[in-house]
């Protein structure tokens, strides 16, 4: 979740996809309490964005209901494509991927 709030100043948007993609044995329950104590809420849409792309099967697991998701839009990155789900803009290439 730290290396999400550097996106995209720091670290790059596909570089945290990639990463995140490796992350297919999380526990559920400590993922919500990290999701829940995060303070940025740029952060907290990024990690389930990019966890229901890797399609990981604790997802689902994520008590989400627990979660503040703000409110408003997030520009990640620009020029990207929104994701309605989470209103933040994404790369195009990546939203496109199913």
């Amino acid at each position: 979740m730290e290396m999400l709030y550097l996106v995209p100043q720091q670290e790059s948007f596909e570089e945290a996809c990639l990463i995140m993609e490796g992350l297919s044995t999380l526990r559920p329950n400590p993922v919500t309490d990290l999701l829940i104590s995060a303070s940025s809420v740029k952060v907290k849409r990024m990690f389930m964005w990019m966890a229901e792309k890797a399609n990981h099967p604790w997802v689902e697991k994520v008590n989400v209901s627990k979660v503040d998701f703000g409110s408003g839009k997030r520009v990640i990155v620009k020029n990207g494509r929104l994701n309605k789900k989470y209103n933040i803009t994404v790369t195009k290439e990546y939203e496109r991927i199913s």
